[in-house]
């Protein structure tokens, strides 16, 4: 369950309760909602946003924060429930590992509408785990949650395996996280992609409805970075990039974290990419 703390005087930290989904409570019996918990809530106004499930069984829920810190703090499925506005159930296959909240974007081929034209997405990542893509191939999806009590999914943004032959580089191949940064020159144009063996993807969320690639970086091997494994029948092991987290700031800069020990890569946008954040 995620532990929820009383941060105001960083010295003195107050446990606040523990929230998760009804079943996943100590004590609760019958099936246990998903398999995986919580990376890490994202917080916005007076909303919070989970992903549940990483790989499979997924699930995106939106809390109202007030009633959160505020209602009833035993962990019963009533008390759990309380604060929750809705979820969205994902597909088997897919899972929750980050849930980043794009509020109020203006939709500029929706401006000659009378309504609506400004709507609220969740970008929502479902993690990649097995290497050399044993696996069902996982995505990104938008959410349009302007009308919060009933989620939809309206787009997918993928990387084509075809064209970098990524099941065959070693590792994983597809997303891990996106960046979670509210900084104004990304916020609502792009949002950042950890793909393992397919390095970073800054993806162009100015039409949430059409995301598309606007530019991508894979960084190098080196020596320090480390081997991924599969067997089948044998033993097969190959030195393969794998980002793993991504975060910006208000500079302008990217952050990459791999995860094969390569270390932390620093890089910014250039070219047309730029230009959407305002840039050269």
């Amino acid at each position: 369950m995620t532990k929820i703390y009383d941060l105001s005087d960083p010295t003195k930290p107050v446990f606040v309760r523990d929230f998760g989904l009804a079943g996943q409570q100590p004590g609760s019996s019958g099936p246990i909602p998903v398999a995986h918990g919580v990376h890490g809530p994202i917080v916005l106004g007076n909303r919070v946003y989970f992903a549940y499930g990483t790989s499979g069984e997924g699930l995106l829920q939106i809390v109202d924060r007030q009633k959160l810190l505020s209602g009833p703090k035993e962990p019963t499925a009533a008390n759990l429930n309380a604060p929750e506005i809705s979820r969205l159930q994902m597909a088997p296959n897919w899972g929750g590992h980050t849930a980043f909240p794009i509020l109020r974007v203006p939709i500029a081929d929706w401006a000659p509408n009378t309504k609506e034209q400004t709507r609220d997405f969740v970008f929502l990542v479902s993690e990649a785990i097995a290497n050399e893509c044993r696996e069902s191939r996982h995505a990104s999806f938008v959410v349009d949650i302007t009308a919060e009590t009933r989620p939809f999914g309206v787009a997918t943004f993928q990387v084509p395996e075809s064209k970098g032959n990524f099941c065959k580089r070693g590792g994983r191949f597809g997303p891990h996280s996106s960046s979670e940064s509210f900084a104004p020159i990304f916020y609502r144009k792009l949002v950042f992609v950890a793909y393992f063996n397919g390095g970073v993807r800054a993806v162009d969320v100015r039409d949430p409805y059409s995301p598309r690639e606007a530019a991508l970086y894979i960084p190098a091997t080196t020596e320090r970075t480390g081997e991924r494994c599969v067997t089948n029948g044998t033993r097969s092991c190959k030195v393969a990039i794998q980002t793993n987290n991504v975060e910006a700031d208000e500079r302008g800069f990217v952050y990459l974290a791999d995860r094969a020990n390569t270390g932390l890569h620093i890089v910014r946008l250039t070219g047309e990419a730029a230009k959407i954040t305002g840039g050269n």
